[in-house]
C-alpha cells in the first residue's frame, strides 16, 4: 500500500490550479481520520528505528535515518493531544510520514496510513469555531461518509518547537515617512504563516488585511470593486499561499487575471511547498512573483521592492 501511495503522489500534485485538494489520509489511533496536503509529503515509510537526540521536546519520538539524513520525528497524536492516540509500547504497525515544507524536512509518526483522496474544494469547509486560537484544524471535509480533519502541521510544529513568529528587520527596510499609506492583502490558511507575514509587514510600515482562503479573498476584492473603490488602489499587492481549502492560490490568481477590475493587482505567491513547486504554473496563472516559505528577509525584499515601485508611481 505504501509503495502505491508514493507512486501516486506525483500524479496528485498535478491537481494544483484545478480547484481540487489531494489529501493523504491517516489515523492516530481510534477511528478518526485526519488529512494532510500531499503537496507537503515526500514519502511514507513503515516506522524505522528511532534514535534519541538531546534537546528534542517531549512530543518528539526521536529521529530517524531517512536516506542518509537525520530527520526529527514528531509523534503527531501526542503533539495534538488526540484522546485515542496509540500509547507508548502498544503493539501495531506505525508509519512515518516524511514531509518537506518551510525549507526543512521533518517526520510525523502516525498509527495507520489509509490512502490519498482527491477532494473538490467546494466540499472542504472551515473548521468549527471552538473559540481557541491554538486549534490545529485548518479544514474539515468528508470522504465516503467519514469525517476528515485536515491538520495545519505547520502550526503544530511551530508551537512544539516554539519557533519564532517574527524576525527583526533592519530599520532602513521600512518605507520612508514620505511614502503614501499602503495596504497589503494576505491570504493564507495557516495561522502561523499569517502571523509571520504580518510581522514583516508591520515592520515595513504598511497596513495589512488577513484572510484565510482564496474564495474569501476573491469575494472581498469583488466587494471592494462593487463599493466603487478600485481594488488596485486599495492594495499595493496580494501575498497568497498556494495550497488552501475553498480556493487555492493558483485559482485565485487565475480569477484575478480574468476580471477586468482586478487584473492589474500585483500577486506574490508564497508557499511552504518549496520541494515540489512548479514555476511553469506560476507563469501560466499570471502571478508576478514567487517566494518560498519561510525567509522573512527574502519576503521583505520582495515586498519592499514592490511598495517602492507603487510609491514612485503614486508620486
Amino acid at each position: 500500500m505504501t509503495h502505491n501511495l508514493l507512486n501516486r503522489i506525483d500524479q496528485r500534485t498535478r491537481l494544483a490550479g484545478h480547484n481540487r485538494l489531494a489529501l493523504l489520509l491517516f489515523r492516530l489511533g481510534g477511528r478518526q481520520l485526519f488529512g494532510v496536503n500531499v503537496f507537503k509529503v515526500q514519502e511514507v515509510l513503515r516506522r524505522p528505528p528511532l534514535f534519541q537526540l538531546p534537546g528534542l521536546p517531549s512530543q518528539f519520538a526521536g529521529a530517524a535515518d531517512v536516506r542518509g539524513r537525520s530527520v526529527p520525528v514528531l509523534d503527531l497524536g501526542v503533539a495534538i493531544g488526540h484522546p485515542e492516540r496509540r500509547q507508548p509500547g502498544e503493539e501495531g504497525t506505525q508509519y512515518l510520514v516524511v514531509t518537506e515544507f518551510n525549507r526543512s524536512v521533518q517526520g510525523f509518526l502516525v498509527s495507520d496510513v489509509e490512502r490519498i483522496v482527491n477532494i473538490a474544494v467546494e466540499d472542504i469547509h472551515p473548521p468549527p469555531d471552538l473559540g481557541a486560537e491554538s486549534t490545529y484544524l485548518t479544514a474539515v471535509t468528508r470522504f465516503q461518509g467519514e469525517l476528515i480533519q485536515v491538520l495545519d502541521v505547520e502550526s503544530v510544529l511551530a508551537d512544539i518547537t516554539q519557533a519564532r513568529m517574527d524576525a527583526t528587520l533592519a530599520p532602513e527596510m521600512a518605507l520612508p515617512a514620505s511614502a503614501p499609506p499602503m495596504q497589503v492583502l494576505v491570504v493564507d490558511d495557516s495561522r502561523v504563516a499569517r502571523q509571520q507575514i504580518r510581522s514583516v509587514l508591520d515592520q515595513l510600515g504598511v497596513g495589512v488585511t488577513l484572510l484565510s482562503d482564496g474564495r474569501q479573498a476573491l469575494e472581498h476584492l469583488l466587494q471592494v470593486h462593487s463599493s466603487g473603490e478600485d481594488p488596485c488602489e486599495r492594495y499595493a499587492m496580494i501575498i497568497s499561499d498556494i495550497e488552501m481549502p475553498a480556493m487555492d492560490g493558483y485559482t485565485l490568481t487565475t480569477e484575478i487575471r480574468r476580471h477586468p477590475a482586478l487584473a492589474g493587482l500585483y500577486v506574490l505567491l508564497h508557499t511552504s511547498l518549496s520541494g515540489v513547486f512548479n514555476n511553469a504554473m506560476v507563469e501560466r496563472v499570471g502571478a508576478n512573483a514567487f517566494v518560498a516559505k519561510y525567509s522573512p528577509h527574502e519576503l521583505a525584499d520582495h515586498v519592499l521592492a514592490r511598495l517602492q515601485q507603487v510609491a514612485e508611481e503614486r508620486a
